[in-house]
């Protein structure tokens, strides 16, 4: 702290001291604050509180700034929106109800449509790491979205022509407008960000499944050779993962789909008109087009948050599908030259500061990062979401940013995976082949007409003897060169096909 702000905050203290009165920590950091800083005096329900004179929000939410200097987290901008698509709704659901004049409904709505539009996330300060329901960041919506009505009514933000509690928060409680707003940005995102990048990614895979349908290579189960497969054969799997995924984010949003709005403090919906939660909800689903509903049981919506849990598990999938396909991206990927280099990845940056020449598979690695990070916020999801006591789960806003971090996270490592990776790589046709004739699996299509026994001793002699499969075979004649030749054939062996001993009968 500078000297002379410590100065002047020792002197008021003395002073007050004297005068036989207290000072809190927060009327003193007020104070030091406005001695550099032009302020307004904001009240609430606890007293006066000086904040920025240019900012729209509020007493409550300067107390949250001084309260949760935690982490410099802060909630995203889906989720500021979706708490401007509430407030706006609201007060269009309020005034037709008769309960705000309509003065005050179309100020607030467009407060809140400014809101949505991005151009006050500033105002939006409070840590992530803050009351468990959510209040503050409420409050910080209801204060923002008050002073701008307030100055769009021709007022100040001294003055409240528009009230946060009273008109601008009228029919709700942070308890239920906040898991809404953690639905509704979810949704939101799956449905703008996430399944338009899996779909570009899906594709991706696809297109090289096809153009490497013709490439045969071996296949590896448990890090070993096992027999051949098409190395388009493996892109389709890859293909079918993250098609599957899609339908995992889609349940994802399915899930979502209902609100606790309506239940105000504790699922009762006491202060709130019988059928704001329907209206605002059917406003709310046309300005995102997709359909929501009220919770079909208020209590269960806000003291659990089993939907959050369920709809993370979706995303933790999503990731552990990429995860396999980056891994297996690197390891075909590896080499050039002491690897596996069935495939040549894009080169996108040198790989060392040190050694020169060589580009790693950053792409592929930071996908697989991004994985991990979503299976960690899925577990900080998983624990918060057994968290909730009675009423309320008190964990909302953590819960609120891990989920919506990892639809961020993913939709972004999808798209740059894509485009930075799967899209430019090249089979090496050569290398594939070479790998087949040279393994030791080759001897599996044998079985069927010499025994499994003698084929893993055809086996053994290849690997002691440094000779192929093919080459022991003939020399052994275990069978005429052209059931040898039909029984080796690599691209037979990529399809259901048996050649069997004849038995006679």
């Amino acid at each position: 702290m500078p000297r002379s702000t410590y100065n002047s905050n020792k002197s008021f203290k003395n002073e007050q001291v004297r005068k036989g009165q207290s000072t809190s920590l927060e009327q003193t950091a007020s104070l030091a604050y406005a001695k550099t800083t032009p302020t307004r005096v904001e009240r609430d329900t606890m007293g006066e509180i000086m904040v920025p004179a240019q900012v729209y929000y509020g007493a409550q939410t300067a107390r949250a700034m001084q309260n949760f200097p935690i982490s410099g987290l802060r909630f995203s901008r889906s989720f500021i929106r979706a708490l401007g698509l509430i407030k706006q709704a609201s007060a269009k659901a309020n005034h037709s109800l008769g309960l705000l004049d309509l003065k005050q409904a179309s100020a607030i709505q467009d407060a809140a449509e400014e809101v949505i539009q991005g151009n006050w996330d500033t105002e939006f300060p409070v840590d992530i790491f803050q009351t468990g329901s959510g209040t503050s960041t409420n409050m910080n919506s209801n204060e923002v979205i008050a002073n701008r009505a307030s100055e769009l009514l021709g007022g100040t933000r001294k003055n409240r022509l528009v009230h946060p509690h009273d008109h601008v928060n009228l029919g709700q409680s942070s308890n239920d407008v906040i898991p809404s707003a953690i639905h509704i940005a979810a949704i939101e995102q799956i449905h703008r960000e996430l399944l338009p990048t899996l779909s570009r990614l899906q594709r991706s895979l696809q297109n090289k499944a096809r153009q490497f349908d013709k490439i045969i290579k071996i296949g590896r189960t448990h890090l070993q050779d096992a027999t051949p497969i098409r190395l388009g054969q493996e892109f389709g799997g890859y293909a079918r993962q993250i098609e599957l995924g899609m339908t995992r984010a889609k349940r994802a949003q399915e899930i979502l789909t209902e609100l606790a709005l309506g239940g105000t403090a504790i699922g009762t919906g006491l202060n709130t008109h019988p059928l704001f939660a329907q209206r605002v909800i059917r406003q709310i689903s046309k300005a995102i087009r997709c359909p929501l509903r009220e919770a079909d049981n208020h209590f269960e919506a806000q003291s659990a948050q089993d939907s959050l849990v369920e709809a993370s598990g979706c995303l933790r999938t999503i990731a552990v599908s990429l995860l396999k396909v980056a891994n297996d991206v690197r390891w075909m990927g590896s080499g050039p030259r002491c690897g596996l280099g069935e495939i040549t990845l894009p080169e996108t940056q040198p790989g060392s500061s040190m050694m020169p020449g060589k580009v790693n598979p950053v792409i592929a690695e930071s996908v697989a990062m991004v994985a991990v990070q979503v299976m960690g916020n899925d577990a900080t999801i998983a624990i918060a979401g057994q968290t909730g006591n009675f009423e309320l789960n008190a964990m909302l806003p953590v819960m609120a940013y891990n989920l919506l971090q990892s639809i961020e996270l993913l939709s972004a490592a999808a798209k740059n995976f894509s485009v930075r990776c799967i899209e430019g790589i090249v089979a090496n046709k050569k290398t594939c082949e070479k790998y087949i004739e040279d393994s030791l699996a080759m001897g599996t299509a044998l079985a069927p007409l010499i025994g499994y026994e003698a084929a893993a001793a055809i086996a053994k002699e290849s690997y002691r003897t440094g000779k192929t499969v093919r080459e022991v075979a003939r020399q052994r004649q275990v069978v005429s060169d052209k059931q040898l030749q039909k029984s080796l054939d690599t691209l037979s062996m990529t399809e259901p096909s048996m050649l069997v001993k004849k038995t006679g009968k």
